[in-house]
């Protein structure tokens, strides 16, 4: 357990690093005069940054370590998230993202491996809802740091920059706990999609969704006639959620058919987008949809992980992690512009509608799966 709680602790506080960065990013961008097309399309250049390193993680990982490799990519982060606001304009915050996310990429595939290795096979849908919950709390955190420590200036970066490099605490004291990747192990990323192809649909559908929300909601808080903090406080809404339904799926996740928990997950989240317009007018009736919402959704991820474990033998996890890292990232990169594109074109109902559109296209992909299983 001191090997779980180790790799946990490192992602939480990142969480909390990355949670604060996002719609940070976003607010600034639009202070700066981008659209939110424009700001979709330069959060999706993390997911292309993590799909052009992430296969190469295990490789890396295998020849530098697992911890020397987690404490690098934590500097390149940190040094990233920097730097942002030292740069003037927008056109060079696309190649520093792809940086800064290319980083992150690596550490979240190095932690969930860590995780899935160390946990037992009959409580991996638990070990994973622990874990997931522990990343909630981090993003909850993030954005909620944000209303003390403002929107502008250097601080809130540094203070970004600094919970990042935190995280590097817990890996170094539990070192000697790190798996090994294998040189060699694993498949290409065609042989996960044909072996688990709807762990992988989940991380595709979670990527768009959760990168959407935390860089398209604060937007659309604005287009509701939020100041700047409140709408950027409507993600840790969200992140409450998750923080709320993680273990419970984790434990179902363990003792049902997990197909069967994401087809809910994912309708649920249908339901929820489809609430949003309906109750954008009050106050307490959004943010009591945003929580039950934001936990329907973010436990495709837990579960997403859990059936991927189960299905993956264990000298291909570490591949494994990397695939679903990279759907993740084609996720992202596909959800923001998305996402965005929609609240430019349908003000602001087009938000809800394209979260809608997603978590029905998922459902649809389970619906398949289920009728082509004997």
């Amino acid at each position: 357990m001191a090997a779980i709680t180790a790799a946990i602790a490192c992602v939480a506080v990142v969480g909390i690093g990355l949670s604060l960065s996002i719609p940070l990013l976003s607010i600034e961008m639009e202070r700066r005069g981008a659209s939110s097309t424009l700001i979709g399309l330069n959060t999706a250049v993390a997911g292309l940054a993590s799909i052009v390193a992430v296969p190469y993680v295990p490789r890396l990982a295998a020849r530098l370590g697992v911890v020397p490799l987690l404490c690098l990519s934590l500097a390149v982060a940190a040094c990233g998230l920097v730097a942002f606001p030292l740069l003037p304009g927008i056109a060079p915050w696309f190649p520093l993202r792809f940086v800064f996310s290319a980083a992150l990429g690596a550490l979240f595939v190095l932690s969930e491996y860590w995780i899935s290795a160390a946990a037992p096979p009959e409580r991996r849908g638990l070990v994973m809802g622990i874990y997931a919950t522990v990343l909630a709390a981090g993003f909850a955190v993030g954005p909620a740091l944000l209303a003390v420590v403002g929107t502008e200036g250097l601080l809130p970066y540094a203070a970004g920059a600094g919970l990042v490099l935190l995280g590097a605490l817990p890996v170094l004291l539990a070192r000697g706990l790190s798996p090994r990747v294998e040189h060699g192990a694993g498949r290409r990323l065609t042989g996960y999609l044909r072996l688990a192809p709807v762990a992988l649909g989940a991380a595709l559908t979670y990527g768009a969704v959760e990168t959407g929300i935390f860089a398209i909601l604060p937007l659309y808080g604005l287009r509701l006639g939020y100041e700047a903090q409140g709408a950027a406080g409507l993600v840790s809404l969200v992140a409450l959620g998750n923080i709320l339904f993680q273990i419970p799926f984790g434990w179902l996740a363990d003792r049902f058919d997990r197909n069967r928990v994401l087809l809910v997950a994912s309708l649920g989240g249908a339901l929820g987008s489809g609430l949003i317009p309906l109750v954008a007018g009050s106050g307490a009736g959004l943010a009591a949809v945003l929580v039950l919402w934001g936990g329907l959704a973010g436990t495709l991820y837990t579960v997403g992980l859990a059936a991927l474990g189960a299905r993956v033998p264990a000298a291909d996890l570490a591949g494994a992690n990397a695939a679903f890292v990279v759907l993740y990232n084609v996720g992202l990169m596909l959800g923001p512009p998305l996402i965005g594109g929609g609240l430019d074109l349908l003000p602001p109902d087009g938000f809800a509608l394209s979260l809608l559109g997603l978590f029905l296209a998922y459902a649809a992909l389970l619906a398949a799966a289920g009728r082509s299983r004997p």
